[in-house]
């Protein structure tokens, strides 16, 4: 079998750790079925349809909405990586599945509007299938029943989408939580690599970064442990049985 391409850009090297080790939890690959870039160290290989069967995007403490004068010298970097990659993907239509920063990545690269109108503070919400969204291949595959309950905590999302885009699933706060450009390049605004207790793992980390009121930090995390979510993991373990050559 070709293998995945896993694409992360946090800095943080034990929540990076984690997001690596969720997603080949998930995906249900051995380590060397999954290769790992991190774009906060490493360049990005070469990318063709001959070398992956499909790419994985993570997610990230950046925002693509971000004036550029705040964007760091590493952000500038990743975007600027990630933009050369989705060209390729594009172009020959390489499998392609984005976690929460991949709707910002994606969605821009092909023409969409990706702004703050729509931010949704770290909690579990409901998510519902669009009509094309149960006939998504990808999704008929997860099991996933047409309202489902994810996890989410965004700073930015699509407020239009690109219009070759097919919406797929969409939610109460934010309209857009997943996407598909053509038949294989997606991309969710929920975090299908996290359980609770990962995202508490990770908003352990990020208390500080405004994905939580302030001053609820605590009371957050107690009502995460209380949620539940249904087993959006399996969108990652389709992607890979669909997509796996």
């Amino acid at each position: 079998m070709q293998p995945f391409l896993l694409i992360t850009t946090r800095p943080e090297d034990e929540v990076v750790r984690l997001e690596h080790d969720a997603f080949i939890r998930f995906t249900g690959l051995a380590e060397p079925d999954l290769q790992w870039v991190r774009l906060d160290q490493q360049e990005l290989p070469e990318i063709s349809a001959d070398a992956f069967s499909g790419i994985i995007l993570g997610g990230s403490p950046y925002n693509s909405s971000d004036h550029p004068d705040e964007k760091s010298a590493a952000q500038r970097r990743a975007e600027f990586a990630l933009s050369g990659m989705l060209d390729r993907v594009i172009e020959q239509d390489i499998p392609f599945f984005g976690a929460c920063y991949g709707v910002g990545t994606l969605g821009l690269h092909q023409g969409g509007v990706v702004d703050r109108q729509y931010g949704e503070l770290v909690g579990i919400v409901p998510i519902t299938m669009t009509e094309e969204g149960e006939a998504d291949p990808l999704l008929r595959a997860s099991g996933l029943p047409r309202t489902f309950h994810g996890i989410v905590g965004h700073k930015e999302a699509i407020s239009r989408l690109p219009e070759h885009a097919t919406l797929l699933a969409t939610g109460q706060n934010a309209p857009v939580q997943m996407f598909r450009i053509g038949t294989r390049q997606y991309a969710t605004q929920f975090h299908p690599e996290l359980d609770v207790p990962g995202l508490i793992d990770r908003l352990s980390a990020y208390r500080d970064h405004g994905y939580t009121s302030p001053g609820t930090f605590h009371a957050t995390v107690e009502r995460l442990r209380s949620g539940r979510i249904d087993h959006t993991d399996r969108l990652l373990r389709a992607f890979v049985t669909l997509f796996a050559r």
